[in-house]
């Protein structure tokens, strides 16, 4: 009972942030893998509330010392991982627009030349964007 109030708050915290995950799990674009792992984080949060001296026999196990340190090296090692995943989702994007950026001012391009000539904008212009591009290549 005496731990009682800290272990509720963690908990609570735990089982919020694992709602709020899975109320979101069909938008979110992640893998199964990372799914899996929030939600093993989860349980393993919950049973380390519970159970701290378990932690801590572990901790004492694996050298660590306390189970607090052990805690806070996994947190460090689990802030790094969501930094990495982070970055790498930030410049796949950046590139995705990139791309699009440039498809878009090729076939902006094509349509001022075809006004400014005076001819028909042809139907497809990202074809005809294509076609002068492979001419310039042969």
């Amino acid at each position: 009972m005496k731990y009682f109030w800290i272990q509720l708050l963690l908990i609570l915290g735990s089982v919020s942030m694992a709602l709020m995950f899975i109320r979101t799990w069909g938008q979110a674009k992640n893998r199964a893998w990372k799914r899996i792992a929030f939600s093993v984080f989860v349980v393993v949060n919950v049973y380390a509330v519970l159970r701290p001296t378990d932690v801590t026999w572990l901790a004492q196990q694996l050298g660590v010392g306390r189970g607090t340190d052990l805690v806070l090296y996994v947190m460090v090692l689990a802030m790094g991982f969501l930094t990495l995943n982070t970055f790498l989702r930030f410049r796949s994007l950046e590139k995705k627009i990139t791309d699009l950026a440039r498809t878009v001012a090729i076939n902006e391009g094509v349509r001022h030349n075809d006004e400014r000539l005076g001819q028909e904008p042809a139907a497809g212009s990202g074809a005809a964007a294509d076609a002068d591009s492979d001419s310039v290549k042969a």
